[in-house]
């Protein structure tokens, strides 16, 4: 007997996923067998979302669902999607940074926007592609949306493998483990030890300053750690199992406070920008975005951060002006 989640506030229980590479692939598989939506799954290479969303619907008697899967290569087919899901674009590999792909993704981003715009102008917008936190301000200026319907998906990778380290140094549960990361989604991510926890109990209590510090610093290297092992791409299981829980937040109106690139607008003397911080998710994307008590370094932090992003969405405006886009 499959057990249904409860009653689905928001009209349609169907999220786009645009890009059915490593992440698009596993965060479709994420959203159905977790009986949490439909699924269309676009791709532009032809025959990889249909073979994808055909092997995972054939493992639906086995998995015990009855949630539908489609592959496309049509942006026709996301009519009705609540949720959409961008993960298109280049791949990090060895030795490059988030900001390598600055332009490729940048021009990825921009022609997707408008298409999926074209079919599905009432969605939220998740964005995944890197560099993620000026990639989400593009998808933001080019879709035309409120800033609540667009967001990035950073901060809830970030925080889980913060919690990650955290459960592994201490050799407790992860159940047990609350993080908080703050800041873009590259090196300059501000983790916040004061605002992590062991069941409520602050992690300076068990932890030395030289652990935490070892801590925050994997943790901010945690994506290219994987990429070095991994040679050939970078991770998907975690940050699909990211977009997955936001997914879920919004679609079924569960109210959570979770770390994602939101628009500030003030909030942390910041304004024009997306960048990670706590937000409470709903219903209608980010209801708002909580502000929490920094101290000097840390906020100083933040902005130097936030600086980073600016000057990289600065960046991309110009390469793309040479090339007579615009956003």
């Amino acid at each position: 007997m499959v057990l249904r989640p409860s009653k689905i506030v928001c009209d349609t229980a169907q999220v786009a996923v645009v890009g059915a590479g490593n992440v698009g692939a596993t965060l479709a598989q994420r959203l159905a067998e977790k009986n949490i939506a439909d699924v269309v799954l676009l791709d532009v290479v032809k025959g990889r979302p249909q073979g994808v969303a055909l092997d995972l619907m054939e493992a639906r008697g086995v998995e015990r669902h009855d949630r539908i899967i489609r592959g496309t290569n049509d942006y026709a087919d996301l009519v009705g999607s609540n949720v959409v899901v961008i993960t298109a674009g280049l791949p990090r590999k060895p030795g490059m940074s988030r900001d390598d792909l600055l332009l490729t993704n940048g021009k990825i981003i921009l022609d997707v926007t408008q298409k999926v715009m074209a079919y599905a102008p009432n969605a939220i917008l998740i964005v995944v592609t890197n560099p993620l936190d000026v990639m989400t301000y593009v998808a933001w200026k080019v879709s035309g949306l409120p800033t609540y319907q667009v967001m990035g998906m950073a901060g809830v990778l970030d925080s889980a493998r913060f919690q990650t380290f955290i459960a592994m140094e201490l050799g407790v549960s992860i159940t047990d483990i609350n993080a908080t990361v703050l800041g873009s989604h590259g090196d300059l991510m501000v983790p916040l030890p004061r605002y992590s926890t062991v069941n409520g109990i602050p992690i300076d209590r068990f932890l030395s300053p030289e652990a935490i510090d070892r801590i925050v610093t994997r943790t901010r290297n945690g994506g290219a750690e994987i990429v070095e092992l991994l040679r050939t791409g970078g991770a998907y299981y975690a940050p699909a199992s990211a977009v997955c829980v936001m997914v879920e937040s919004i679609l079924y109106n569960q109210p959570r406070i979770l770390p994602i690139a939101a628009y500030l607008q003030g909030q942390y003397q910041l304004d024009d920008i997306f960048i990670g911080v706590p937000c409470r998710l709903g219903c209608k994307g980010v209801e708002s975005i909580l502000e929490l008590d920094l101290t000097e370094q840390e906020l100083a932090d933040l902005h130097t951060s936030a600086n980073s992003v600016r000057q990289n969405t600065d960046r991309l405006r110009v390469l793309l002006g040479e090339m007579g886009l615009s956003f």
